[in-house]
């Protein structure tokens, strides 16, 4: 299965997540969020320009900068058409 960032995803792309990089104060905040590694994500929807995205994690929405997405690297599982 495919590694990518989650800020590459498009909606309806559903992973795992593998890995959290970036700053140690990002990283943390992510975690407190739900974004731990072997989690699932699933890209509901993005802003008309792209930014931010929503996603759906534990059972949740939330949305996130390209930037903070950045961070977050995922192995794609499948790709759903909503």
């Amino acid at each position: 299965m495919p590694l990518t960032t989650l800020d590459r995803c498009c909606p309806g792309v559903e992973g795992n997540i593998t890995h959290l990089s970036g700053e140690p104060s990002l990283v943390r905040r992510l975690m407190e969020l739900g974004f731990v590694p072997g989690t699932r994500v699933f890209v509901v929807k993005l802003a008309p320009l792209g930014d931010p995205l929503q996603v759906v994690v534990r059972g949740y929405h939330l949305s996130l900068r390209r930037l903070e997405a950045q961070s977050i690297t995922l192995e794609v599982n499948e790709v759903t058409n909503e």
